[in-house]
């Protein structure tokens, strides 16, 4: 699930598509007509909107609609920097949100390119909140069609030809991923391999040092993103209780971060499943690096086809049930049961949902489109009644909101000053989907909209001595 900001890096004359072409939506496009039907239909549009927006076109002087688009005309207010610039680089992308069905396509337009945000990100994402009040009258509706209509019709040309063979190149650099229905082997595998196998290339410009994709552990908020995760594996090890020669699962391994974390600080024989080939190919590596290949071993394996009985003393999944579908919930925990020994422990670290369910809307739509065709959330109260039905003694909770917050603020920050970097190995389409993606969700998180919390459960059957505080957490 998994974010200061600066100006994107995209936000020049003109981009560079996957295939190296040179993209035409600049700022000086002669070939495009009809800028003050499109500053009057964008008026139209957002005049409900209870927030100012700066807006530009492809060409001519920034604007305002929105709330205080006709009032903001003092020299106090007009000399007022705004936060960011909502830029429309083609009339497609102004006449799609009157002609458009699809209710992403304000986000679709700026991964493709037709659309940019000049500034900060996270103020613009504040546009989220306020998507309801775009909608019409009957009447305004009737109006802004005409419009749109006129406007389309204005741009139907050759430079709008040649635009439309870039947006075509545009579309086939980014790919959707495929929805997931029944979270068959298949579907998740396809899934996982979509939203992992991007590049390790590009996971290593952004994250930590040991490449641990999920939520760190912040001692203090001023904490660097190598500390809070180097934090976070240890946390994890102490709440297991980990000791030397016990066998030790991760669901999930990743790149093998936690692995690697518990074999050389905690004396475990560790072993880690995953369904990413590049993720398993980049974590045998760095076993073998850590001379640790006689004690951790990695494999691609579905958490399904796990197979035997009682065969590890301490199990964690970190940051992976959330792909593993609501009704394969009882199948996820149940397997994890089976081959946990009696009295072993067993640590889920996930994101919940404030509320029941998955529920369709605009965020969950926006995540199984383009991040995670398989994630689905659940309220951490039915987390731990799946966890109870499956006969777990839950042991402790602890709710890690706040750091996931700082995580996601971090890893976007590291991630947009690299942003020439990471257009070596991704598609620019892709580069904007992780960037607005991880922003949003760290305002997700700072909103309490989204939750994360390490449940750590005891197969029942056998007692587990445990300490009777939780003073072994945070000792030396």
């Amino acid at each position: 699930m998994g974010d200061s900001t600066c100006p994107s890096p995209l936000g020049r004359a003109n981009t560079i598509i996957a295939d190296g072409t040179e993209g035409l939506y600049s700022p000086f496009q002669a070939g495009y007509a009809g800028q003050d039907l499109a500053a009057a239909l964008l008026a139209k549009i957002f005049r409900r909107v209870r927030m100012g927006i700066a807006v530009r076109l492809w060409s001519g002087p920034t604007f305002r609609v929105g709330a205080g688009g006709e009032a903001d005309t003092t020299a106090e207010n007009s000399a007022r920097e705004p936060p960011f610039v909502l830029w429309f680089r083609t009339p497609r992308a102004v006449v799609s949100l009157v002609l458009g069905r699809d209710p992403l396509r304000l986000a679709d337009a700026y991964f493709r390119g037709e659309v940019d945000i000049e500034g900060e990100l996270f103020a613009a994402l504040d546009l989220r909140d306020h998507l309801e009040e775009m909608r019409l009258s009957p009447a305004e509706r009737f109006s802004a069609l005409f419009m749109a209509l006129k406007l389309r019709s204005l741009n139907r040309g050759p430079a709008a030809r040649g635009s439309a063979r870039v947006q075509g190149a545009r579309e086939r650099a980014h790919t959707r991923g495929r929805a997931v229905r029944a979270h068959s082997k298949g579907e998740n595998r396809e899934a996982i391999q979509f939203h992992y196998d991007v590049s390790n290339e590009f996971y290593k410009l952004w994250l930590d040092r040991a490449m641990v994709y999920s939520c760190g552990y912040f001692e203090r908020p001023s904490a660097g993103i190598d500390d809070a995760q180097e934090a976070k594996l240890e946390h994890i090890c102490r709440k297991l209780l980990l000791k030397p020669g016990e066998r030790f699962l991760d669901v999930g391994c990743g790149w093998g971060a936690l692995l690697i974390h518990a074999a050389r600080g905690h004396g475990v024989r560790a072993h880690g499943i995953t369904l990413s080939g590049k993720q398993l190919e980049l974590a045998r590596v760095r076993i073998a690096a850590a001379g640790l290949e006689d004690r951790v071993t990695v494999e691609l394996r579905d958490y399904r086809e796990l197979e035997g009985e009682a065969l590890y003393d301490k199990v964690a999944s970190i940051g992976m049930f959330e792909h593993v579908g609501l009704k394969n919930l009882p199948v996820y925990f149940d397997t994890v049961r089976r081959v946990l020994k009696p009295g072993g422990l067993f640590l889920n670290h996930g994101i919940t949902h404030e509320h029941s369910g998955w529920r369709r809307n605009l965020s969950t739509e926006f995540i199984n489109r383009y991040v995670f065709p398989d994630g689905q959330l659940d309220a951490v109260s039915n987390i731990q009644r799946f966890m109870e039905d499956a006969r777990f003694e839950i042991a402790d909770v602890e709710g890690l909101r706040a750091h996931y917050a700082l995580t996601l603020r971090a890893w976007v920050e590291r991630l947009e000053r690299r942003g020439s970097r990471a257009l070596e190995y991704v598609s620019e389409a892709t580069y904007r989907v992780w960037r607005l993606y991880m922003s949003a969700c760290a305002l997700e998180f700072e909103s309490g909209n989204l939750g994360i919390y390490q449940i750590l459960a005891r197969k029942r059957g056998a007692e587990t001595p445990m300490p009777l505080t939780r003073r072994h957490l945070y000792g030396e």
